[in-house]
């Protein structure tokens, strides 16, 4: 080996000429298999190198910029880009991906080839087989050259016109060192077994012995002879049960599959490939030892400590080989999406999001989005609960009481409830919550009625089926127009008692309602929908006027149009109600009375006027409070009755 220097630097290392990288391995005494056939012929192989293959291809490659040291640009538009999505040859990212993983662990190399067009512009990349590039050249710093043997004469290439990623090798700084060398002999021993058994299968599965005949035996005559020997070639070649004579016993030489451990053989090969790769045994198969909590681990432990060197080293080779040939490359850098795996399951996923921001982390119209639902207005907002605000809970998952007001003490049920005394601030008049609640949904019911106008049905027969399109959808908004304004009521209803009898709240806790409240929401929504539909039957049933059936349903859509003000108002009166009676039950009131309003319409409402119960009971009228989603309309629609609570003396 000699060096030259030039100029006081290192210019060039020279390299024995037969210091090349080996592409077969030997399995036998003349028996040579390059790592291709290797990968085809060894399910062991195959097994480990495409699951690599596979796991980092379905990883997306992305292509950022860094534009500071906390913050960087997703580029989706760069050249790069573009070629990463379509590299050329029909190929997509994903093949590129795996190709090249395939490659490098097969070889511990592989080569892109940089496609221009005329013009120098570079096009894209195609992945050629490291078995037919041989590296030209006397340094082992650097390849001079690249020689493509192809079908038709071989191609040069100089080293800026190739994508080269390698591993390492003790003697060549350009090549790396095949895993497969160091598990040749434990590939030969298979590739022996596996010769053992096809030769006993092509003797029919018979195993290989002697037969012996007892010395006492009558001589054997030349004419018995023979035709033991041609009876024992039939037996052998085609079948059947052979007859033994003179006492003779068959001797087993070789020895049988349970003495032979085929399957163990088999398995311990597996587990050193995998173990050569640095894969979790449970991720190949090998489940002797996998419990639910190790396979969760060794999942991570697949992405962090054996795909991850893997990707770090594609994620550099492109970066130093690929990107300086495009345009605008200054910072640019790609990188694997390895986060989308590292992630944990949706659950853990929602809470850690939710913690770290201290707000629901997602709008209302991006859910709908990943179920294939239209937009609802008003839904790109984020809705911070109550329970969050400026210097109180610092997410909606926090568990830490503020120590100079905070309380800590169980809820009705056992459950530990924190809260902050005293009444929001936020939380304004209930008839101002009332009236802006009616005329939402007012106004939402208007919107709607609107849009099936727009294409109303041809004949009464399709009324039914105009009504019930987009009728998820409608209702959905609607629960969740009502379910916002209900839970403001019920906070207000519920402090209405807590200011009389428990000014601390204890107890109590405002998140504990929602539940119920977005229950009773949707069962409102639906009836007021089903009472549009009713409505419109009916319009249609009815001869039609001068307007026919386009100008009933005008009318119909009105009549639906004014019953919202009806629904806010019998919906707003439950939601005050059960408030009340949530923060009652909480503050350890164990007694309702029915109190009627001045005015109030209804003669038997006006003789329940101070009717008193148990908390848990049943008024006359079979209702538990005033506007109860259980009554029916005659009893609750537009009812402004109250209640009060008392303890007994």
């Amino acid at each position: 080996m000699s060096f030259v220097v030039s100029q006081g630097q290192l210019s060039a290392v020279s390299i024995a000429s037969d210091v090349r990288m080996p592409m077969y391995t030997r399995l036998s005494d003349g028996v040579y298999a390059d790592y291709a056939h290797l990968y085809r012929e060894q399910p062991q192989i195959r097994t480990v190198v495409s699951f690599l293959a596979r796991n980092i291809a379905q990883l997306g490659l992305h292509v950022f910029r860094r534009v500071s040291d906390t913050d960087r640009e997703r580029l989706t538009d760069h050249p790069l880009s573009r070629i990463l999505a379509a590299p050329g040859a029909k190929l997509t990212r994903y093949r590129l991906v795996e190709r090249l993983v395939s490659d490098l662990a097969l070889y511990d190399m592989a080569l892109w080839v940089k496609v221009r067009l005329d013009s120098g512009e570079l096009l894209g990349v195609i992945p050629v087989p490291p078995y037919r590039v041989e590296i030209e050249g006397d340094s082992w710093l650097e390849p001079g050259r690249f020689r493509v043997h192809g079908s038709r004469g071989d191609l040069v290439l100089e080293p800026e016109q190739v994508v080269h990623f390698h591993g390492y090798s003790p003697t060549d700084l350009r090549t790396g060192s095949s895993p497969i060398e160091a598990l040749r002999s434990m590939l030969a021993e298979e590739f022996e077994a596996t010769r053992s058994r096809e030769q006993m299968w092509r003797n029919g599965g018979r195993l290989s012995g002697v037969l012996k005949r007892p010395a006492d035996a009558p001589k054997w005559d030349p004419t018995a002879k023979a035709r033991f020997r041609e009876g024992w070639r039939g037996f052998t070649e085609q079948g059947g049960t052979p007859i033994l004579e003179d006492g003779m016993e068959y001797e087993q030489l070789a020895l049988d599959p349970a003495k032979a451990q085929y399957i163990e053989a088999r398995k311990l090969t597996r587990e050193e490939v995998a173990a050569a790769y640095h894969i979790p045994l449970p991720m190949v198969g090998i489940l002797d030892h996998a419990t639910f909590s190790n396979i969760k681990e060794q999942h991570q432990q697949l992405y962090q400590d054996t795909l991850g060197p893997w990707l770090v080293s594609i994620q550099e080779d492109i970066g130093l080989q690929l990107v300086p040939d495009l345009p605008d490359s200054g910072d640019v850098y790609v990188e694997f999406n390895m986060a989308e795996k590292m992630r944990g399951s949706f659950e853990e996923q929602a809470a850690a999001a939710s913690t770290a921001t201290g707000r629901p982390w997602m709008t209302v119209n991006e859910q709908r989005a990943r179920f294939n639902l239209p937009q609802l207005p008003g839904g790109d907002d984020l809705i911070t609960p109550l329970n969050v605000t400026a210097g109180g809970l610092a997410s909606p998952r926090d568990t830490a009481p503020e120590p100079q007001d905070l309380e800590a003490v169980p809820k009705a049920g056992g459950r530990l409830v924190l809260f902050k005394a005293g009444r929001p601030e936020e939380l304004g008049d209930v008839e101002t919550e009332r009236e802006a609640f009616a005329a939402a949904l007012e106004a939402m019911t208007r919107r709607h009625a609107d849009v099936l106008l727009e294409a109303p049905p041809r004949d009464a027969g399709g009324v039914p089926r105009w009504w019930a399109r987009d009728r998820d959808v409608r209702v959905a908004q609607v629960q969740q127009l009502m379910s916002r304004h209900m839970m403001r009521l019920a906070q207000m209803g519920a402090w209405d008692v807590l200011e009389q009898f428990n000014p601390q709240a204890e107890g109590w806790s405002a998140p504990v309602m929602d539940a119920w409240l977005m229950a009773a929401a949707l069962h409102h929504a639906e009836l007021h929908d089903g009472a549009g539909e009713a409505t419109a039957v009916e319009a249609a049933a009815a001869p039609p006027d001068e307007g026919g059936l386009s100008g009933a349903l005008v009318v119909a859509a009105g009549v639906w149009v004014a019953a919202a003000l009806m629904r806010g108002e019998t919906a707003g009166t439950e939601a005050v109600s059960f408030g009340g009676h949530d923060a009652a039950r909480a503050s350890g009131l164990t007694r309702k009375t029915w109190r009627t309003t001045s005015g109030h319409p209804r003669s038997q409402h006006a003789a329940m006027n101070g009717q008193t119960v148990p908390l848990d009971g049943l008024f006359s009228n079979g209702l538990r409070w005033p506007g109860d989603g259980f009554g029916d309309a005659n009893q609750t629609a537009n009812c402004r009755c109250e209640l009060t609570y008392s303890r007994p003396e």
